[in-house]
This record gives C-alpha cells, sequence and structure tokens, in this order.
C-alpha cells in the first residue's frame, strides 16, 4: 500500500510518465500557478498597485509558499520510484542536490527566512525573484517543452562551437574598426572594449546608430563584417532547426502507448505485475 501511494504520488508530480485525467489537471495547476507568481512577483514592483492589494498580494503568496513546499515535500519523499535516486537516504539527498529541486526549494525558502530572521522587506521582494527559475522547470510539465530542451541538449556542441565563433567575429570587427575609426572618431571609438558595443548592435543587426564609422575603410569594414555577420548569425538557427527535425522523428519512431497506472509500454508483459 505504502509503495502503491507513493508511485501514485510520482506520477501525479512527473505528467510525462501518466497519461491520467488527474495528472493533467495537476500539470495545468502548477502551470498556473508558477505563471501567476511571476505575473504577481513583477507586480509588486507597481508600488502603487501592492500598497493597495497588500493584503491580496500577501495571501497569495502565503498560499502558493504553502502549496510549493507541500509539492516539493512530495517530490523528495517519492522520488526513490525513481531508479535515479535509490536508497530512502542517499537517494534523497540525490535528488534534492539536482538542479531541478534546488529551484524549487528557492521558490519557498525566503519567505521562511524571512519568517525565521525579518530582515528587510525589500530583500524579500529580491529573493522572491527567485521564482523566475520556476519558469525552467516548465520543461518538467509540458512534453513541448521537454522537446524544446532534448534539442538543446542533443545540440549543445555545435551551439556552443557557433557561439564561440561569433564571439571571435565580435572581437576581431571591435579590433579591426577600432583601428579604422580611432583616429576620426577617438570619443566613440575610444577603446576596443568601448568598440564592442558597436560590434555586437551591427552583428546583431539592431544599429542603434550612436557609433558609426565615419572613414571610408572603416564603412568598408562595416559593411563587410555586417555581411558576415548574418551568415554567422544564421548557423544557430540552422542547428537547431535540424535539431527540431531528428527530435520530431525520434519521438515519432519510438512513440509508443504507456500504462496509466505504471507507464510503461502496454506491449511490456510485465507491466500488469506493477
Amino acid at each position: 500500500m505504502y509503495q502503491k501511494i507513493k508511485h501514485k504520488v510520482h506520477i501525479l508530480l512527473h505528467p510525462e510518465l501518466g497519461q491520467s485525467k488527474a495528472d493533467k489537471a495537476i500539470n495545468i495547476f502548477i502551470i498556473t500557478l508558477i505563471v501567476l507568481n511571476v505575473i504577481a512577483v513583477m507586480l509588486e514592483t507597481v508600488h502603487p498597485l501592492y500598497d493597495n492589494h497588500k493584503k491580496l498580494f500577501d495571501t497569495f503568496d502565503l498560499v502558493s509558499v504553502l502549496i510549493f513546499t507541500v509539492e516539493y515535500v512530495l517530490r523528495v519523499w517519492s522520488c526513490t520510484h525513481d531508479p535515479k535516486y535509490k536508497g530512502s537516504i542517499k537517494g534523497r539527498i540525490k535528488y534534492m542536490l539536482s538542479p531541478g529541486a534546488i529551484i524549487d526549494l528557492l521558490a519557498f525558502l525566503p519567505t521562511y527566512f524571512y519568517a525565521l530572521v525579518h530582515f528587510d522587506l525589500r530583500i524579500l521582494r529580491l529573493l522572491r525573484f527567485f521564482r523566475f527559475f520556476r519558469l525552467f522547470r516548465l520543461t518538467a510539465y509540458t512534453r513541448s517543452a521537454q522537446m524544446i530542451f532534448n534539442v538543446f541538449k542533443s545540440r549543445v556542441n555545435e551551439l556552443l562551437l557557433s557561439f564561440i565563433m561569433v564571439l571571435f567575429l565580435i572581437i576581431i570587427a571591435s579590433c579591426l574598426l577600432y583601428f579604422a575609426e580611432h583616429n576620426a572618431q577617438p570619443e566613440d571609438f575610444s577603446s576596443i572594449p568601448a568598440t564592442i558595443w558597436w560590434a555586437v548592435v551591427t552583428l546583431t543587426t539592431t544599429g542603434y546608430g550612436d557609433m558609426t564609422p565615419h572613414t571610408t575603410i572603416g564603412k568598408t569594414l562595416a559593411g563587410t563584417i555586417m555581411l558576415t555577420g548574418v551568415a554567422l548569425f544564421a548557423l544557430p538557427a540552422g542547428i537547431i532547426t535540424v535539431g527540431f527535425l531528428e527530435e520530431f522523428r525520434s519521438v515519432k519512431k519510438h512513440k509508443e502507448q504507456k500504462c496509466p497506472h505504471c507507464g510503461k509500454p502496454l506491449d511490456d508483459p510485465h507491466h500488469h505485475e506493477t
């Protein structure tokens, strides 16, 4: 009975493992609560609004903290159902040190600190911004978000390489424009680090116009850098597109119906034994 309850709780808190209406309901509820908390933290910075509805904000915060606390405790308790966190003590400690669990903990821990040690309320509001990190946890609740996470995870090396290439281009562009424009515009292109700003806004096609080349060689270099930047900045988009295509094929190939009770494939002869 104990193991069955733990298994059920684990499935409910990990909607990707189950397909029941209860899984979906909890899934929607947690996502909604996370989004509302982020909105509430943002609205609290509007002082007239917060001052006029302080009780409402504080009540919502208290209810959210209690819900996040219960969710966290249940996650820690049921995590040993996952083979990755095997062991009643060692497994739970391992789970509590995982990035996802730390993000969950930061969502409500500052409020308890404030209750024990009454520090400046402004610091508490600052600490509440940790709840923004729970947006990254949405990958645990939505399969589409999990797919996006898988794409970036599988293509991390290629994306890192493209990022390094872009970084190199920014540095090279900054050096070239500094030497081309420094004598003509010593105030704007005062140093290579200062010219990096021009390189970034130019290569990203933002072009604020606060720093522009005036010399012929500077304009020629700027035009070449812009064309190179367009081609280079398109590289990560291509990498991500290929990653999505491969992920869609993989999901389609390995798609299988799972038992809503044990999470195992229906064609698995052992799924009835759970």
